[in-house]
Protein backbone atom coordinates (compact mmCIF):
# COMPACT_ATOMS: atom_id res chain seq x y z
CA UNK A 1 0.00 0.00 0.00
CA UNK A 2 1.29 3.61 -1.28
CA UNK A 3 1.67 5.48 1.98
CA UNK A 4 4.34 8.18 3.85
CA UNK A 5 7.44 6.90 5.17
CA UNK A 6 6.41 8.18 8.47
CA UNK A 7 3.21 6.20 8.34
CA UNK A 8 4.92 3.29 7.26
CA UNK A 9 7.51 4.12 10.36
CA UNK A 10 3.92 4.39 12.34
CA UNK A 11 3.02 0.23 11.49
CA UNK A 12 6.23 -0.92 11.71
CA UNK A 13 6.38 0.31 15.36
CA UNK A 14 3.25 -1.18 15.86
CA UNK A 15 4.06 -4.55 14.48
CA UNK A 16 6.79 -4.17 16.60
CA UNK A 17 4.56 -4.53 19.52
CA UNK A 18 5.43 -0.52 20.54
CA UNK A 19 3.24 0.88 23.38
CA UNK A 20 4.97 4.03 24.13
CA UNK A 21 7.87 6.18 22.88
CA UNK A 22 9.34 9.10 24.19
CA UNK A 23 10.72 11.90 22.03
CA UNK A 24 11.11 15.34 21.43
CA UNK A 25 9.77 17.17 18.38
CA UNK A 26 11.93 19.16 16.17
CA UNK A 27 11.76 20.44 12.32
CA UNK A 28 12.87 17.56 11.11
CA UNK A 29 10.81 14.88 12.87
CA UNK A 30 7.68 16.34 12.69
CA UNK A 31 5.82 13.82 10.41
CA UNK A 32 6.32 11.14 12.41
CA UNK A 33 4.66 12.63 15.52
CA UNK A 34 2.04 13.86 12.61
CA UNK A 35 1.67 9.54 11.85
CA UNK A 36 1.63 8.52 15.41
CA UNK A 37 -1.34 11.46 16.61
CA UNK A 38 -4.08 8.65 15.50
CA UNK A 39 -1.75 5.44 16.51
CA UNK A 40 -2.79 3.33 19.43
CA UNK A 41 1.02 3.70 20.20
CA UNK A 42 1.53 6.58 22.93
CA UNK A 43 4.21 9.40 22.43
CA UNK A 44 5.38 11.14 25.36
CA UNK A 45 6.66 14.48 24.64
CA UNK A 46 10.06 15.27 26.79
CA UNK A 47 11.62 18.52 27.66
CA UNK A 48 15.60 16.90 26.69
CA UNK A 49 16.76 14.13 24.13
CA UNK A 50 18.66 12.93 26.88
CA UNK A 51 15.70 12.21 28.80
CA UNK A 52 13.85 10.18 25.68
CA UNK A 53 16.66 8.05 25.96
CA UNK A 54 16.82 7.46 29.68
CA UNK A 55 12.60 7.35 29.46
CA UNK A 56 12.84 4.72 26.70
CA UNK A 57 15.84 2.82 29.08
CA UNK A 58 13.64 3.01 31.55
CA UNK A 59 10.44 1.91 29.64
CA UNK A 60 12.82 -1.52 29.24
CA UNK A 61 14.10 -2.07 32.47
CA UNK A 62 10.45 -1.62 33.91
CA UNK A 63 8.91 -4.77 31.33
CA UNK A 64 11.56 -6.46 29.28
CA UNK A 65 10.21 -5.14 26.45
CA UNK A 66 11.76 -2.46 23.45
CA UNK A 67 12.43 1.21 24.80
CA UNK A 68 11.95 3.43 22.18
CA UNK A 69 13.16 7.06 21.51
CA UNK A 70 12.39 9.68 18.99
CA UNK A 71 14.72 12.35 18.20
CA UNK A 72 15.24 15.19 16.10
CA UNK A 73 18.43 15.78 13.32
CA UNK A 74 22.17 16.72 14.64
CA UNK A 75 22.29 18.37 17.94
CA UNK A 76 18.69 16.23 19.00
CA UNK A 77 20.09 12.79 18.16
CA UNK A 78 23.64 13.80 20.16
CA UNK A 79 21.64 15.26 23.07
CA UNK A 80 21.35 10.77 23.45
CA UNK A 81 24.65 9.65 24.16
CA UNK A 82 25.32 9.40 27.50
CA UNK A 83 21.69 7.96 27.56
CA UNK A 84 22.43 5.50 24.97
CA UNK A 85 25.52 4.70 26.37
CA UNK A 86 23.70 3.42 30.13
CA UNK A 87 21.43 1.65 27.91
CA UNK A 88 24.31 -0.30 26.01
CA UNK A 89 26.82 -1.09 28.86
CA UNK A 90 23.74 -2.43 30.87
CA UNK A 91 22.15 -4.16 28.00
CA UNK A 92 18.64 -2.47 27.94
CA UNK A 93 16.76 -3.09 24.58
CA UNK A 94 16.16 0.46 23.27
CA UNK A 95 15.34 1.70 19.50
CA UNK A 96 16.90 5.31 19.32
CA UNK A 97 14.95 6.72 16.06
CA UNK A 98 16.60 10.11 15.01
CA UNK A 99 16.17 12.31 11.77
CA UNK A 100 18.75 13.21 9.50
CA UNK A 101 19.50 15.91 7.06
CA UNK A 102 17.47 15.86 3.36
CA UNK A 103 19.08 12.96 1.14
CA UNK A 104 18.53 15.14 -1.49
CA UNK A 105 20.95 17.92 0.10
CA UNK A 106 23.41 15.60 1.41
CA UNK A 107 26.74 15.32 -0.93
CA UNK A 108 29.52 12.58 -0.07
CA UNK A 109 32.10 13.84 1.83
CA UNK A 110 31.16 17.82 2.52
CA UNK A 111 29.38 18.94 5.01
CA UNK A 112 27.60 21.92 3.01
CA UNK A 113 25.90 23.91 6.50
CA UNK A 114 22.35 22.19 6.13
CA UNK A 115 20.43 22.98 9.53
CA UNK A 116 21.46 20.30 12.07
CA UNK A 117 24.06 18.78 9.53
CA UNK A 118 26.89 16.28 11.27
CA UNK A 119 29.14 14.58 8.74
CA UNK A 120 28.51 11.14 9.87
CA UNK A 121 25.53 11.25 12.31
CA UNK A 122 25.41 7.23 12.56
CA UNK A 123 29.02 7.11 13.63
CA UNK A 124 28.12 9.01 16.52
CA UNK A 125 26.09 6.52 17.88
CA UNK A 126 28.84 3.29 16.97
CA UNK A 127 30.71 3.08 20.05
CA UNK A 128 27.58 3.13 22.48
CA UNK A 129 25.10 0.95 20.60
CA UNK A 130 24.94 -2.51 18.97
CA UNK A 131 24.66 -0.77 15.66
CA UNK A 132 23.80 2.13 13.72
CA UNK A 133 21.83 1.90 10.59
CA UNK A 134 20.80 4.93 8.35
CA UNK A 135 17.83 4.07 5.80
CA UNK A 136 19.13 4.77 2.35
CA UNK A 137 16.19 4.62 0.54
CA UNK A 138 12.50 5.40 1.19
CA UNK A 139 11.25 1.87 0.66
CA UNK A 140 13.49 0.33 3.07
CA UNK A 141 12.52 2.64 6.28
CA UNK A 142 10.01 0.25 7.57
CA UNK A 143 12.14 -2.67 6.83
CA UNK A 144 15.70 -1.23 8.45
CA UNK A 145 13.19 -0.36 11.54
CA UNK A 146 11.92 -3.86 11.71
CA UNK A 147 15.58 -5.20 11.71
CA UNK A 148 16.68 -2.52 14.16
CA UNK A 149 14.17 -3.00 16.66
CA UNK A 150 14.61 -6.83 16.55
CA UNK A 151 18.40 -6.62 16.94
CA UNK A 152 17.86 -4.60 20.06
CA UNK A 153 15.84 -7.35 21.72
CA UNK A 154 17.89 -10.64 20.68
CA UNK A 155 20.23 -11.58 23.12
CA UNK A 156 22.97 -10.30 23.65
CA UNK A 157 20.18 -6.70 23.80
CA UNK A 158 20.98 -3.34 23.82
CA UNK A 159 20.18 -0.35 22.03
CA UNK A 160 20.16 0.23 18.25
CA UNK A 161 20.00 3.51 16.18
CA UNK A 162 18.62 4.26 13.15
CA UNK A 163 18.65 7.59 11.21
CA UNK A 164 15.98 8.56 8.78
CA UNK A 165 16.89 11.31 5.86
CA UNK A 166 13.59 13.77 6.72
CA UNK A 167 12.73 13.74 3.12
CA UNK A 168 11.92 9.79 3.34
CA UNK A 169 9.35 10.83 6.21
CA UNK A 170 7.04 12.49 3.11
CA UNK A 171 8.02 10.78 0.28
CA UNK A 172 4.77 8.61 -0.78
CA UNK A 173 5.74 5.03 -1.95
CA UNK A 174 5.72 0.91 -1.37
CA UNK A 175 7.21 -1.02 1.34
CA UNK A 176 10.07 -2.62 0.66
CA UNK A 177 9.85 -6.30 2.54
CA UNK A 178 10.36 -7.43 5.83
CA UNK A 179 14.25 -8.49 6.97
CA UNK A 180 14.35 -12.31 7.14
CA UNK A 181 14.12 -13.73 10.85
CA UNK A 182 18.04 -14.21 12.13
CA UNK A 183 19.32 -17.51 13.37
CA UNK A 184 19.02 -18.99 16.77
CA UNK A 185 21.56 -20.31 19.22
CA UNK A 186 23.26 -23.56 18.05
CA UNK A 187 22.07 -26.45 20.14
CA UNK A 188 23.96 -27.44 23.03
CA UNK A 189 27.13 -29.84 23.23
CA UNK A 190 26.11 -32.82 25.10
CA UNK A 191 29.48 -33.22 26.01
CA UNK A 192 29.82 -29.99 27.38
CA UNK A 193 26.82 -30.27 29.47
CA UNK A 194 27.54 -33.54 31.03
CA UNK A 195 30.81 -31.96 31.49
CA UNK A 196 29.22 -29.36 33.80
CA UNK A 197 26.55 -31.66 35.34
CA UNK A 198 29.96 -33.37 36.46
CA UNK A 199 31.48 -30.86 37.81
CA UNK A 200 28.63 -29.49 39.73
CA UNK A 201 27.56 -32.74 41.18
CA UNK A 202 31.25 -32.82 42.50
CA UNK A 203 31.40 -29.84 44.08
CA UNK A 204 31.49 -29.71 48.16
CA UNK A 205 30.99 -25.55 48.09
CA UNK A 206 29.04 -24.62 44.84
CA UNK A 207 28.09 -21.08 43.71
CA UNK A 208 25.92 -19.60 41.43
CA UNK A 209 26.49 -16.11 40.76
CA UNK A 210 23.80 -14.31 38.16
CA UNK A 211 23.70 -11.19 36.27
CA UNK A 212 21.46 -9.22 34.00
CA UNK A 213 20.94 -12.06 31.45
CA UNK A 214 19.93 -13.86 33.97
CA UNK A 215 16.80 -11.17 34.61
CA UNK A 216 16.54 -10.49 30.45
CA UNK A 217 15.87 -14.01 30.07
CA UNK A 218 13.35 -14.19 32.30
CA UNK A 219 15.56 -17.35 34.11
CA UNK A 220 14.83 -16.56 37.97
CA UNK A 221 12.24 -19.43 38.98
CA UNK A 222 14.76 -22.32 36.52
CA UNK A 223 17.44 -20.88 38.62
CA UNK A 224 15.79 -20.89 42.08
CA UNK A 225 15.18 -24.50 40.96
CA UNK A 226 18.93 -25.09 40.18
CA UNK A 227 20.37 -23.34 43.44
CA UNK A 228 17.85 -25.76 45.72
CA UNK A 229 18.72 -28.76 43.77
CA UNK A 230 22.70 -27.87 44.72
CA UNK A 231 22.04 -26.34 47.70
CA UNK A 232 24.24 -23.73 46.37
CA UNK A 233 24.00 -19.81 47.44
CA UNK A 234 22.52 -17.59 44.71
CA UNK A 235 24.42 -13.78 44.57
CA UNK A 236 23.45 -11.29 42.05
CA UNK A 237 25.12 -8.57 40.55
CA UNK A 238 23.26 -5.16 40.76
CA UNK A 239 21.70 -5.52 37.09
CA UNK A 240 19.72 -8.94 38.94
CA UNK A 241 18.42 -7.78 42.02
CA UNK A 242 15.25 -8.89 42.31
CA UNK A 243 16.01 -12.40 40.34
CA UNK A 244 14.45 -14.33 43.61
CA UNK A 245 12.41 -13.13 45.86
CA UNK A 246 13.92 -12.00 48.93
CA UNK A 247 12.68 -15.53 51.14
CA UNK A 248 14.23 -17.59 48.63
CA UNK A 249 16.17 -20.11 50.50
CA UNK A 250 19.14 -19.40 48.63
CA UNK A 251 19.05 -16.09 47.77
CA UNK A 252 22.04 -14.19 49.18
CA UNK A 253 20.90 -11.10 50.65
CA UNK A 254 23.52 -8.39 49.86
CA UNK A 255 26.00 -7.52 47.19
CA UNK A 256 29.51 -9.56 47.27
CA UNK A 257 30.84 -5.99 48.54
CA UNK A 258 29.69 -7.15 51.93
CA UNK A 259 32.40 -8.88 53.28
CA UNK A 260 30.22 -11.28 55.13
CA UNK A 261 29.00 -12.30 51.59
CA UNK A 262 32.32 -12.03 50.12
CA UNK A 263 32.94 -15.09 51.54
CA UNK A 264 30.49 -17.50 49.92
CA UNK A 265 32.73 -16.58 46.76
CA UNK A 266 36.30 -17.57 48.53
CA UNK A 267 35.16 -20.42 49.59
CA UNK A 268 33.27 -21.56 46.76
CA UNK A 269 35.35 -24.52 44.57
CA UNK A 270 32.65 -24.27 41.13
CA UNK A 271 31.02 -21.28 41.12
CA UNK A 272 28.36 -20.98 37.53
CA UNK A 273 27.94 -17.92 36.37
CA UNK A 274 24.58 -17.03 34.56
CA UNK A 275 24.33 -14.29 32.18
CA UNK A 276 26.99 -11.88 33.20
CA UNK A 277 30.83 -10.49 32.45
CA UNK A 278 31.89 -10.32 36.33
CA UNK A 279 32.56 -6.64 35.46
CA UNK A 280 34.80 -4.49 37.20
CA UNK A 281 32.41 -3.22 39.41
CA UNK A 282 31.06 -6.31 40.70
CA UNK A 283 33.95 -7.92 41.76
CA UNK A 284 35.70 -4.70 43.37
CA UNK A 285 38.09 -4.37 39.88
CA UNK A 286 38.92 -7.86 39.66
CA UNK A 287 40.43 -8.19 43.24
CA UNK A 288 38.26 -11.17 44.12
CA UNK A 289 40.33 -14.76 43.00
CA UNK A 290 39.37 -16.75 40.24
CA UNK A 291 37.31 -19.66 41.02
CA UNK A 292 39.39 -22.74 41.26
CA UNK A 293 36.17 -23.64 38.59
CA UNK A 294 34.31 -21.91 36.69
CA UNK A 295 31.08 -22.66 34.56
CA UNK A 296 29.61 -19.85 32.32
CA UNK A 297 25.96 -19.46 30.76
CA UNK A 298 26.07 -16.60 28.61
CA UNK A 299 24.78 -15.72 24.75
CA UNK A 300 28.31 -14.19 24.25
CA UNK A 301 31.11 -16.53 24.86
CA UNK A 302 33.74 -13.77 24.31
CA UNK A 303 32.17 -11.53 26.54
CA UNK A 304 31.58 -14.25 29.35
CA UNK A 305 35.62 -14.83 29.37
CA UNK A 306 36.86 -11.71 29.24
CA UNK A 307 37.53 -11.36 32.66
CA UNK A 308 37.62 -15.04 34.44
CA UNK A 309 38.32 -17.40 31.98
CA UNK A 310 35.75 -20.04 32.42
CA UNK A 311 36.38 -24.18 32.30
CA UNK A 312 33.53 -24.42 30.51
CA UNK A 313 30.95 -22.43 28.44
CA UNK A 314 27.64 -23.19 27.72
CA UNK A 315 26.62 -20.96 24.71
CA UNK A 316 22.42 -19.82 24.67
CA UNK A 317 19.65 -17.96 26.61
CA UNK A 318 19.55 -18.82 30.40
CA UNK A 319 16.13 -19.32 30.16
CA UNK A 320 16.71 -22.69 27.68
CA UNK A 321 20.15 -23.41 29.24
CA UNK A 322 19.35 -23.85 32.70
CA UNK A 323 16.91 -26.36 32.21
CA UNK A 324 18.92 -28.50 30.02
CA UNK A 325 21.18 -28.45 33.27
CA UNK A 326 19.28 -29.55 35.81
CA UNK A 327 18.13 -33.06 33.88
CA UNK A 328 19.93 -35.26 35.77
CA UNK A 329 21.44 -33.38 38.12
CA UNK A 330 21.44 -35.13 41.60
CA UNK A 331 20.42 -33.24 44.46
CA UNK A 332 22.92 -31.96 46.82
CA UNK A 333 21.70 -31.59 50.80
CA UNK A 334 22.35 -29.30 53.02
CA UNK A 335 19.61 -26.70 51.89
CA UNK A 336 18.11 -26.15 55.42
CA UNK A 337 21.86 -25.55 56.91
CA UNK A 338 22.06 -23.37 53.41
CA UNK A 339 19.55 -21.17 54.55
CA UNK A 340 20.00 -20.88 58.17
CA UNK A 341 23.50 -19.49 57.08
CA UNK A 342 22.63 -17.08 54.51
CA UNK A 343 19.87 -15.54 57.47
CA UNK A 344 22.72 -15.44 59.83
CA UNK A 345 24.83 -13.24 57.10
CA UNK A 346 21.24 -10.97 56.43
CA UNK A 347 21.37 -10.45 59.99
CA UNK A 348 25.36 -9.68 60.61
CA UNK A 349 25.08 -7.13 57.60
CA UNK A 350 21.89 -5.21 59.05
CA UNK A 351 23.38 -5.11 62.18
CA UNK A 352 26.70 -3.68 60.79
CA UNK A 353 24.63 -1.31 58.74
CA UNK A 354 22.78 -0.12 61.83
CA UNK A 355 25.69 0.22 63.84
CA UNK A 356 28.43 2.12 60.85
CA UNK A 357 25.51 4.36 59.83
CA UNK A 358 21.99 4.12 61.90
CA UNK A 359 20.44 7.07 59.05
CA UNK A 360 21.00 4.51 56.48
CA UNK A 361 19.53 1.93 58.24
CA UNK A 362 16.08 3.77 58.90
CA UNK A 363 16.30 4.51 55.32
CA UNK A 364 16.49 1.32 54.23
CA UNK A 365 14.02 -0.25 56.27
CA UNK A 366 10.63 3.05 55.53
CA UNK A 367 11.95 1.69 52.12
CA UNK A 368 11.05 -2.12 52.51
CA UNK A 369 8.15 -1.37 55.00
CA UNK A 370 6.53 1.68 52.91
CA UNK A 371 6.85 0.60 49.38
CA UNK A 372 3.24 -0.37 47.79
CA UNK A 373 3.83 -4.36 46.82
CA UNK A 374 4.53 -3.53 43.22
CA UNK A 375 6.42 -0.32 43.20
CA UNK A 376 9.23 -0.26 41.37
CA UNK A 377 12.19 1.73 42.54
CA UNK A 378 15.03 3.32 40.20
CA UNK A 379 18.18 4.86 41.75
CA UNK A 380 20.67 7.21 40.66
CA UNK A 381 24.38 7.79 40.87
CA UNK A 382 23.93 9.04 44.49
CA UNK A 383 24.79 7.80 47.82
CA UNK A 384 21.24 6.76 48.80
CA UNK A 385 20.58 5.22 45.30
CA UNK A 386 24.22 3.57 46.25
CA UNK A 387 22.50 1.84 49.53
CA UNK A 388 19.30 1.32 47.73
CA UNK A 389 21.25 -0.67 45.29
CA UNK A 390 23.22 -3.17 47.48
CA UNK A 391 20.49 -3.41 50.08
CA UNK A 392 16.85 -2.43 49.36
CA UNK A 393 15.50 -5.91 50.04
CA UNK A 394 13.96 -6.17 45.76
CA UNK A 395 10.85 -8.42 45.55
CA UNK A 396 10.82 -8.99 41.95
CA UNK A 397 12.31 -9.01 38.80
CA UNK A 398 11.96 -5.39 36.82
CA UNK A 399 11.38 -3.94 40.36
CA UNK A 400 14.68 -2.61 39.94
CA UNK A 401 16.68 -0.02 38.19
CA UNK A 402 20.36 1.29 38.54
CA UNK A 403 22.65 2.63 36.26
CA UNK A 404 25.82 1.08 37.28
CA UNK A 405 26.23 -0.28 33.59
CA UNK A 406 28.01 2.81 32.48
CA UNK A 407 27.68 4.79 35.88
CA UNK A 408 25.33 7.93 34.22
CA UNK A 409 24.60 10.61 36.89
CA UNK A 410 20.95 11.89 36.02
CA UNK A 411 19.86 8.76 35.29
CA UNK A 412 17.12 8.12 38.08
CA UNK A 413 14.28 10.34 37.37
CA UNK A 414 14.16 10.72 33.93
CA UNK A 415 14.35 6.55 33.62
CA UNK A 416 11.33 6.68 36.02
CA UNK A 417 9.32 8.48 33.57
CA UNK A 418 9.74 5.76 31.39
CA UNK A 419 9.64 3.04 34.08
CA UNK A 420 6.09 4.84 34.88
CA UNK A 421 4.59 5.36 31.80
CA UNK A 422 4.78 1.49 31.24
CA UNK A 423 1.64 1.49 33.63
CA UNK A 424 2.93 -1.32 35.74
CA UNK A 425 2.74 0.95 39.25
CA UNK A 426 3.76 3.08 41.10
CA UNK A 427 7.66 4.12 40.92
CA UNK A 428 9.99 5.63 43.16
CA UNK A 429 12.80 7.06 41.90
CA UNK A 430 15.88 7.79 44.75
CA UNK A 431 17.72 10.72 43.15
CA UNK A 432 20.48 13.26 45.03
CA UNK A 433 20.37 17.04 44.68
CA UNK A 434 23.18 17.24 42.02
CA UNK A 435 21.75 14.50 39.87
CA UNK A 436 18.23 15.68 40.46
CA UNK A 437 19.05 19.11 38.83
CA UNK A 438 20.54 17.03 34.92
CA UNK A 439 16.76 16.63 33.93
CA UNK A 440 14.44 18.75 36.43
CA UNK A 441 12.80 20.34 33.45
CA UNK A 442 11.01 17.08 33.10
CA UNK A 443 9.11 17.87 36.08
CA UNK A 444 6.99 19.47 32.99
CA UNK A 445 6.46 15.58 31.55
CA UNK A 446 6.14 14.41 34.79
CA UNK A 447 3.11 16.81 35.65
CA UNK A 448 1.74 17.00 31.70
CA UNK A 449 1.65 13.19 31.37
CA UNK A 450 0.07 12.83 35.54
CA UNK A 451 2.71 9.81 35.64
CA UNK A 452 2.77 8.18 38.86
CA UNK A 453 6.33 8.70 40.22
CA UNK A 454 7.26 9.76 43.57
CA UNK A 455 10.88 11.56 43.74
CA UNK A 456 13.06 10.97 46.69
CA UNK A 457 15.70 14.02 46.27
CA UNK A 458 18.41 13.50 49.02
CA UNK A 459 19.45 16.82 49.08
CA UNK A 460 23.16 16.96 50.84
CA UNK A 461 24.17 20.54 49.63
CA UNK A 462 26.17 19.02 46.56
CA UNK A 463 27.78 16.09 45.18
CA UNK A 464 28.45 13.65 48.15
CA UNK A 465 29.82 11.07 47.15
CA UNK A 466 32.62 13.04 45.47
CA UNK A 467 32.98 15.03 48.95
CA UNK A 468 33.50 12.23 50.06
CA UNK A 469 36.16 11.52 48.07
CA UNK A 470 37.91 14.13 49.25
CA UNK A 471 37.41 13.77 52.99
CA UNK A 472 38.95 10.94 52.60
CA UNK A 473 41.94 12.11 51.33
CA UNK A 474 42.36 15.71 53.29
CA UNK A 475 42.04 17.74 50.26
CA UNK A 476 39.40 20.74 50.21
CA UNK A 477 35.95 21.18 48.52
CA UNK A 478 36.45 21.57 45.11
CA UNK A 479 33.16 21.54 42.82
CA UNK A 480 31.15 19.30 44.94
CA UNK A 481 29.27 21.83 47.34
CA UNK A 482 26.52 23.29 45.33
CA UNK A 483 23.99 25.94 45.93
CA UNK A 484 20.55 24.34 45.09
CA UNK A 485 17.13 25.62 44.40
CA UNK A 486 13.88 25.39 46.56
CA UNK A 487 13.29 21.91 45.34
CA UNK A 488 9.81 22.17 46.90
CA UNK A 489 9.09 25.28 45.74
CA UNK A 490 10.47 24.17 42.26
CA UNK A 491 8.28 21.29 41.98
CA UNK A 492 5.34 23.42 42.93
CA UNK A 493 5.85 25.87 39.99
CA UNK A 494 5.38 22.83 37.35
CA UNK A 495 2.07 21.64 39.55
CA UNK A 496 3.68 19.12 41.61
CA UNK A 497 2.81 18.13 44.99
CA UNK A 498 5.77 18.13 47.21
CA UNK A 499 6.87 18.22 50.75
CA UNK A 500 10.73 18.11 52.85
CA UNK A 501 11.74 16.66 55.88
CA UNK A 502 14.71 16.36 57.77
CA UNK A 503 16.20 13.05 57.77
CA UNK A 504 14.94 9.77 57.28
CA UNK A 505 13.21 9.47 60.81
CA UNK A 506 9.53 9.51 61.33
CA UNK A 507 8.37 12.44 59.20
CA UNK A 508 9.93 10.86 55.88
CA UNK A 509 8.43 7.38 56.88
CA UNK A 510 4.86 9.69 57.63
CA UNK A 511 5.31 11.33 54.35
CA UNK A 512 6.64 8.69 52.17
CA UNK A 513 3.63 7.12 53.25
CA UNK A 514 1.14 9.70 52.01
CA UNK A 515 2.99 10.17 49.17
CA UNK A 516 3.16 6.67 47.61
CA UNK A 517 -0.61 6.33 48.55
CA UNK A 518 -1.64 9.13 46.04
CA UNK A 519 -2.39 8.62 42.63
CA UNK A 520 -0.45 11.72 41.63
CA UNK A 521 3.17 12.42 40.91
CA UNK A 522 5.08 14.02 44.20
CA UNK A 523 8.27 15.10 45.16
CA UNK A 524 9.75 14.45 48.65
CA UNK A 525 12.87 16.48 49.52
CA UNK A 526 14.69 15.43 52.26
CA UNK A 527 17.76 16.78 53.52
CA UNK A 528 20.22 14.38 55.53
CA UNK A 529 23.83 13.65 54.81
CA UNK A 530 24.95 9.64 53.91
CA UNK A 531 27.98 7.77 54.26
CA UNK A 532 28.72 6.30 51.20
CA UNK A 533 28.18 2.09 51.95
CA UNK A 534 30.29 -1.28 51.24
CA UNK A 535 29.37 -1.13 47.55
CA UNK A 536 31.25 1.96 46.65
CA UNK A 537 34.67 1.86 45.34
CA UNK A 538 36.27 4.19 48.08
CA UNK A 539 34.72 1.30 50.65
CA UNK A 540 35.71 -2.03 48.68
CA UNK A 541 37.68 -4.45 51.31
CA UNK A 542 39.52 -5.83 48.68
CA UNK A 543 42.64 -4.42 46.97
CA UNK A 544 43.06 -5.21 43.13
CA UNK A 545 46.71 -6.81 42.36
CA UNK A 546 48.71 -5.05 39.99
CA UNK A 547 48.08 -5.60 36.07
CA UNK A 548 44.00 -6.47 36.87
Amino acid sequence: MTKTGAQHLADALLELGAEVAFGLPGVHNLPIWEALADSPLRLVGVRHEQTAGYAADGFARATGKLGVAIVTTGPGAANTIAAVGEARASGSPVLVIATDIPAALRRPGVVRGVLHETGDQAALFAPVTKAAFTVDAPEDLAPTVLRAARLAVEPQSGPVYVGIPTDFLRYNGSRGPDPEPTETFPALSVGDLDAARHMLAMASKPLIWAGGGAVRAEAGPVIGQLAEKLAAPVITTFAARGLLPPVHPCAAPNPVHAPEVGVLWDEADVVLGIGTDFDGLMTQNWAMPQPPKLIVINVDPKDAAKNYPPDITLVGDARDVVPQLLRGLPARPGLGELTERLQRISDQVRRRVRREEPQAADFLRTLEETLPEHAMLVADMCIAGYWAGGFHRVAAPHRFAYPMGWGTLGFGFPAALGAAAAGTGRVVCISGDGGFLYGCGDLATLAQESLPVTVIVVDDGGYGMLRFDQDREGLPHRGVDLHTPDFVGLARSFGVDAGRVDGFGRAFRRLLGEFVRSAEPNVLVVRASLKPPVNTSPRWYRTPKPGR
